[in-house]
Formats: C-alpha cells, sequence, structure tokens
C-alpha cells in the first residue's frame, strides 16, 4: 500500500526516507517511485510525494550491507576472561 507524503520546505529524499522507513539509505525507494520529481533536490511546501511499503528484498539491503566484522555471528563472538 503506498502512502502520500506532503511535502514541508526543505524536505530532501534522504531526510522523506528517514522519516518514513528510519533510514536514509531508503531514498532511492521513493525516487523510483516518483519519477516525475527526480530532479527535485530540495522540496518546497506542499509536494506530494508517494511513499511505498518496503518490499522484503529492500529491507535485506541494509542487513547485507554491514561490513563483515559487523556481521559475526554469535560463534565468532571473541569472549574475554
Amino acid at each position: 500500500m503506498n502512502n502520500i507524503y506532503e511535502t514541508i520546505q526543505g524536505d530532501t529524499w534522504d531526510s522523506i526516507a528517514f522519516k518514513f522507513y528510519h533510514n536514509e539509505t531508503y531514498a532511492d525507494v521513493l525516487m523510483r517511485a516518483n519519477p516525475d520529481k527526480v530532479e527535485w533536490f530540495i522540496f518546497d511546501a506542499g509536494v506530494e510525494i508517494v511513499v511505498p511499503d518496503l518490499t522484503s528484498i529492500e529491507t535485506e539491503k541494509i542487513v547485507n550491507s554491514f561490513p563483515e566484522w559487523r556481521t559475526a555471528t554469535s560463534s565468532e563472538v571473541m569472549t574475554y576472561g
């Protein structure tokens, strides 16, 4: 289900992504859903933006984007003492 967001003065793709998805790296999802507005970098007030729900593939993008040292399994974690 898609939501419609009405921008406030100064919104950017990444700030809108952070508002809805709690992560600015999803700005590309918003841009793909609003191809007629991709030339905008900073929005005026009152622009309607389609905000789609994230798919499981899109949410996996963040999980899989961590560097290797941040993806250690519990068996690989070193313990001290």
